[in-house]
Parts: C-alpha cells; structure tokens; sequence
C-alpha cells in the first residue's frame, strides 16, 4: 500500500469505529475501501473483522453505563452470539460468498422496517396488555428468551459472515422482544457485536492466517480504537428519534451498496 491508501484505510478504521458504536454498520465503510487497495474479497472481510474489534471494545465501555441491570441477560444472549460467530467464521472459509450474500440486502431490509415500526408496535403491545389486564414483566423468559438467543444466534452468524449492518440487525430484532430505551439495546448491540467479532477474528487467526493481510487489519484496528470511543462519547447523547432514524438511514445505505455490488 501506497502512504495514501495506508491513510485512507487507517480514516476508514476510525470512521467504522464510530459508526459501529452508534449504529452498527461500520463494515460498509472499511470494506469498499480494502476492496479499492487491492485486498481480495474474503482477505478484506478477514482483516477487516481482526481490525474493527478494538472499535468495539471502546464503543462497549462508553456505553457501560447503559449496561446497568443488564448482566443476566448477556449473560444468556452472549453464548448464543458465540456460537453463532463460529457458525458465520465456517461459512465464509467454505461456503461460496454468493451462497449467503444472496439474502444479505433482505435481511438488512427487514431489520430496517423492524427499527423504524419498533415504537408503533411497542405501543400497541402495551395497549393489548392494558385492555387485558395483564402485568408488565421485568423479566425476560418463556418464549421471549428463547425468541432472543434465536435472534442472538442467528445475527452472530450474520456477523461472523460478513458483519455489515449486524448492530441493525439486532437492534430490529431485540427491540420488538425487550422493552428498553433505544440507548439500552445499542449497549446490548456493543457487548454481543464485540463478542462476535472477537471470536470471528480468532477463528481467522487459527485457522485462515494466510488470508490476513495484517498491515490492513492494524491499520483500520488504531483508527477503529479512536473510533469507538469518539463514537460512543457523542451517540450515547443522541436523542432516540434521531438515533433511529440513523439507523434507517445507514440501513437503506447498506442495502443499495450490498445491491450495487
């Protein structure tokens, strides 16, 4: 790489490091740019998964403070996003790209009507509840729960495949399932998209070194670092209608790119 495609690259980091931490679909920023330096295809989605996972660890920390009474429930949502990143890390390394980026726009439009219908939705569940004279639960369990690992594994999959637009994915997903403040569910989002990433990343290190182009992936892992942290400093004050409408924005964004390609 040229000193300028080496600072592109590194922009690239930062700027996915704070979208990552707002939004979660900072891979439509980094992987265009590894494609235009020459990186191929699956060498860029590896490198790029090794490099935006200190963008997460930052962007998870600056929303600890959102995480407050939410232990138990990663603590069952992680496994799952786990195990779903080993499923997504299998697929890229054996299966055709085309064979799951087929679905990738439909799954990216369907997490972007959930996140825009979320608050109409939620307040007719709340007004059924109501006329029936059913209690608010505070906890989650029974169908819920399960309806939640589902969607943590099956966006850990998504996520240790390709990773763009999986923080949209499961910000769609878990809102119509966990009545949080929007702020809430991005913290959930960090700490399962870090969990995803880590562990796509360090299947590619065991088993795909020889796909890493490592240059690239620190290059975008430092801007990434800053990324996060300047990411979550100022999404974590964004007022929740803006921050949704973010969300559908770069949702659409990443359904015209996937298409274009």
């Amino acid at each position: 790489m040229t000193a300028v495609e080496m600072l592109a690259v590194a922009l690239a980091g930062l700027a996915a490091g704070s979208i990552n931490a707002v939004v979660g679909s900072g891979t439509l920023v980094t992987f265009p740019v590894l494609l235009a330096v020459g990186l191929p295809p699956v060498t860029a989605t590896v490198s790029n998964s090794l490099g935006l996972v200190p963008g997460n660890l930052t962007g998870a920390i600056g929303y600890r403070r959102e995480l407050a009474g939410q232990r138990r429930l990663l603590l069952r949502l992680l496994p799952a996003s786990v195990l779903g990143a080993l499923t997504g890390a299998f697929l890229l390394l054996h299966l055709p790209a085309s064979a799951f980026e087929a679905i990738v726009p439909g799954l990216v439009a369907l997490a972007v009507v959930l996140v825009a219908v979320q608050p109409l939705l939620q307040r007719r569940l709340a007004a059924r509840r109501a006329r029936a004279g059913a209690q608010e639960d505070p906890h989650v369990g029974g169908g819920r729960l399960a309806a939640l690992v589902a969607g943590a594994y099956a966006t850990g999959t998504y996520g240790g495949y390709f990773a763009a637009s999986q923080g949209v994915l499961q910000i769609g997903i878990f809102g119509l399932l966990l009545r949080e403040p929007l702020q809430r569910l991005n913290a959930i989002k960090n700490v399962l998209t870090l969990g995803v990433n880590a562990v796509a990343a360090l299947t590619y290190v065991v088993v795909a070194t020889d796909r890493v182009d490592w240059l690239a992936a620190g290059l975008v892992a430092g801007g990434s670092l800053v990324g996060g942290h300047v990411g979550s400093t100022f999404g974590r004050r964004l007022p929740a209608p803006v921050l949704r409408t973010a969300i559908v924005l770069l949702g659409l964004v990443a359904i015209a790119v996937l298409l274009s390609r």
